[in-house]
């Protein structure tokens, strides 16, 4: 058969007529990266470098309208056919597509044709485009927030070391890698040190949907209104890699947990990776299905848990070299000191005492930074942190914080006990474990029936009401005692 170039202008008319009487999801998932391979009086040879594409248009009513536009454009009865062919292309001649692995492959963030030179067909493409998510992810990933980039301390070892062996064999160390912690601790950083690793190790051909549970959710939403569900699991569940954040947001979303619970099968049954991260643990996720709770932990369930002072000044330190900055020990010590909960915070506040210092032309010194960041150092020291609410408690119903840490179950202890969990659910950002485990290791479920009880009595009861509130008060000026 005569080898004919893919920019034959009668195949380009096959892929208008298709692209005319589709969706745009349809064409650019099924069609778009098609080739001309051959075509003679009888026969039109397409190509495609991936078996599904060619198993579903085959099997499904695309094949009827392909036979179509090709009839139209080449003017005679031809039969299309679908044929795989090497990523080298026709002949081993340099392939635009090389780098697709999927329909649409050509769709990558931050990948533009040629460096934005090159227009529609890459002419003047030189070099593969850079390494980057696939299009559909709704994550920018941030050129820091690397492995080099992370600090490692006794809070986030475990986690840490757990990302790393998924970034050097993906569907093989943990899978799924499901990490949680309270909001701003580093969950998003491991995330994308994973992902800035694969790019790094398998360049473009790496297959990875980075993307927000609530993107995935409202993409579910939009593929069933719009009939395109099966081009939905297609882009889902041909990936290598599926990193999903704030996975919690799938709770009390029945049908689309019923969705992802087939995604994650297909996923792990084909050995690709998936990482989830979420503000707690899988069991304490409330009214989500007991058989994705149980597959979320097939892998490893890891938690990053607030950066002890050590941990701490090295963040500051680091933060602050990133922006051409070398703080006085002084300065990190009272920083990290004060910063105690949250890694953004931190980040917040060397923005914010650089960027200060600068305009001012000050050099950052302990006053310099007292005074710039009187208002943020205020809020974090009067944080209430479980301790406060503890001694709150202890003084008011005249229990021995001893015993509410015990296995005792007696009335005099359980209702302070019951107290306390209901208060640091509601004033700190622990999770229900952490609460638990402060409160001898108990469960989370002994934990939710505490704030159930408690959240009961306060409505029913008003002087337990207004008891709650003055504990309250009294946390907080114990936290306020200690400024």
């Amino acid at each position: 058969m005569p080898q004919t170039q893919t920019v034959d202008p009668r195949f380009q008319r096959t892929l208008a007529h298709i692209q005319g009487r589709t969706k745009k999801a349809i064409f650019d998932t099924w069609f778009r990266n098609l080739t001309l391979v051959s075509a003679d009086d009888e026969l039109v040879q397409i190509g495609t470098t991936n078996p599904f594409v060619k198993e579903w248009i085959e099997q499904s009513g695309l094949h009827q309208l392909l036979c179509e536009a090709v009839r139209e454009a080449f003017e005679r009865p031809l039969t299309p056919d679908l044929v795989i062919v090497p990523r080298g292309g026709v002949d081993g001649a340099p392939d635009a597509e090389e780098a697709e692995d999927r329909p649409g492959g050509r769709d990558v963030v931050g990948a533009p044709g040629a460096n934005g030179a090159s227009g529609a067909n890459g002419a003047h493409a030189s070099s593969p485009p850079p390494a980057a998510l696939e299009l559909d992810s709704s994550v920018q990933l941030k050129d820091d927030y690397t492995f080099d980039g992370y600090i490692i301390g006794p809070n986030n070892r475990l986690a840490h070391a757990a990302a790393a062996a998924v970034a050097e064999s993906p569907g093989q160390a943990y899978n799924p890698l499901f990490v949680h912690s309270a909001v701003g601790l580093g969950k998003t950083h491991l995330l994308q040190a994973i992902c800035h690793a694969l790019l790094r190790k398998n360049g473009p051909r790496a297959r990875i949907l980075y993307l927000s549970c609530e993107d995935f959710v409202n993409r579910f939403i939009e593929a069933v209104k719009d009939g395109e569900l099966e081009q939905f699991r297609y882009k889902y569940r041909n990936v290598d890699v599926l990193v999903i954040d704030d996975i919690h947001f799938l709770a009390d979303k029945e049908r689309i947990q019923e969705e992802f619970f087939h995604t994650f099968n297909t996923l792990y049954n084909a050995q690709k990776q998936i990482i989830l991260s979420a503000d707690c643990a899988p069991s304490e996720i409330p009214t989500i299905e007991d058989r994705l709770v149980s597959r979320f932990k097939w892998g490893l369930v890891t938690r990053i848990d607030p950066p002890e002072f050590e941990t701490r000044a090295a963040i500051v330190k680091q933060k602050a070299e990133a922006k051409g900055t070398r703080l006085d020990d002084e300065v990190v010590s009272f920083l990290a000191a004060r910063m105690e909960s949250n890694i953004r915070e931190i980040e917040g506040a060397i923005n914010r005492l650089v960027g200060t210092a600068s305009l001012m032309n000050r050099r950052i010194d302990l006053a310099f930074a007292q005074h710039a960041l009187a208002d943020m150092i205020t809020t974090q020291a009067t944080r209430v942190q479980i301790q406060d609410i503890c001694e709150a408690v202890v003084a008011r119903l005249r229990v021995k914080l001893a015993d509410m840490q015990s296995r005792k179950r007696t009335k005099r202890i359980a209702f302070p006990r019951q107290v306390c969990m209901y208060l640091a659910r509601e004033m700190t950002d622990l999770t229900l474990s952490d609460i638990g485990a402060h409160f001898g290791g108990r469960d989370h479920t002994t934990v939710i029936y505490a704030i159930e009880r408690i959240e009961e009595r306060v409505k029913q009861e008003p002087e337990i009401a207004e008891m709650v509130e003055d504990l309250k008060r009294e946390a907080r000026s114990q936290r306020g005692a200690l400024r």
